[in-house]
């Protein structure tokens, strides 16, 4: 693969968060804006269309979002859910959750979708819930909830549920070191994500299987058997 490859994925990522097709709504540009004020990084324009889509796909019900003040990522997957469903957020900052209630409400009339927000961490949290009573889980933000997420995954997911990792590349930290794919970044975050692809990786043959996408700052999905 020689250089100009690398260029036209790099015009290509471009290309996908400008596209109308995965085009932030007017409440959506100013929740992005809001919390980004507030201190919380969103995930890329591509990737929130990305989990719309999914949700809608899916036709979920039931969705968990474990993250950080993921403000963007909540709305859309809530609009992923429809007109029904159950929406929990599962945040580690009492003004992330905050930040998620204000948004729901400014949905007022236009869903039928039952919000819980809660702010607590995700090994805590899950082990209140029911088992087999979800049909996706995104985990975004804070670092600490990505590996205990996954070990809870096949307790808490419907058969066919799916739990969705953001940032799975480490680019929304230090960029410029290059992610996962430079190895001499050992970075905590860095760290810990490529043992989270690897606990998916030794876990093919087992209760789920997944992939890793290109998609904003790098996505991985793994699918319950």
């Amino acid at each position: 693969m020689d250089k100009s490859f690398y260029t036209n994925h790099a015009k290509a990522w471009q290309y996908a968060e400008s596209s109308r097709l995965n085009a932030e709504s007017d409440y959506l540009v100013a929740a992005r804006a809001q919390a980004t004020q507030a201190g919380f990084t969103q995930g890329s324009v591509a990737q929130g269309a990305f989990l719309e889509v999914v949700a809608r796909a899916s036709q979920a019900r039931s969705i968990i979002l474990v993250g950080t003040g993921s403000v963007v990522e909540a709305l859309r997957l809530i609009e992923g859910l429809g007109d029904a469903g159950q929406f929990t957020a599962v945040d580690s900052s009492s003004q992330g959750a905050d930040l998620i209630r204000r948004a729901f409400r400014s949905l007022s009339g236009r869903t039928g979708v039952r919000l819980r927000a809660v702010n607590a961490r995700a090994k805590t949290y899950f082990l209140r819930l029911n088992p087999q009573d979800y049909d996706l889980i995104v985990v975004a933000g804070d670092d600490v909830n990505y590996i205990d997420s996954l070990q809870e995954a096949p307790r808490l997911l419907r058969a066919r549920g799916q739990i969705l990792f953001t940032d799975a590349m480490c680019f929304l930290e230090n960029e410029d070191e290059g992610g996962v794919m430079n190895p001499s970044n050992q970075s905590p975050r860095a760290v810990l994500l490529r043992q989270l692809a690897e606990s998916c990786e030794q876990n093919q043959d087992g209760e789920l299987d997944a992939c890793l996408l290109p998609i904003g700052t790098g996505v991985l999905l793994a699918s319950k058997r």
